[in-house]
């Protein structure tokens, strides 16, 4: 359910490393938390970012939800087929419900984050799955 090539964060967001880039989305366990997702937003291409700063939002049926950054770095694609399919989120959060392109600033952030395993135990301990 948690592909292992991915890197994870505490709240809920995945990216996958692409040589100096990284592909964003939220996880499987996220858009399920959320329910239908009705709209995202995200920030616009070259939009500078910090790690774990805010860089959109996502609203379902459910909530309103902000959506952090992984690493640092510069927006370089967004995915704008969310702006007309929001569902892509809840129907395909690993593929084609993924939110934006980064260029990595700095690697060693990726270091922070959490393995599949390292991230499905920690869902255990907040007491999700």
């Amino acid at each position: 359910m948690y592909p292992e090539h991915l890197k994870y964060t505490k709240e809920h967001e995945w990216i996958q490393v692409e040589g100096d880039r990284g592909r964003i989305g939220i996880t499987h366990y996220a858009q399920e938390q959320l329910g239908d997702v009705v709209f995202v937003e995200l920030p616009p291409v070259g939009k500078p970012l910090r790690q774990m700063e805010p860089f959109g939002v996502v609203e379902s049926v459910k909530a309103v939800s902000d959506l952090y950054t992984p690493v640092s770095g510069e927006v370089v694609e967004v995915n704008r087929e969310l702006e007309r399919r929001p569902e892509l989120v809840n129907q395909d959060p690993y593929g084609g419900g993924w939110m934006l392109v980064m260029k990595i600033k700095d690697p060693k952030e990726l270091e922070t984050l959490m393995t599949a395993a390292q991230y499905q135990a920690h869902l255990q301990a907040e007491g999700g799955r």
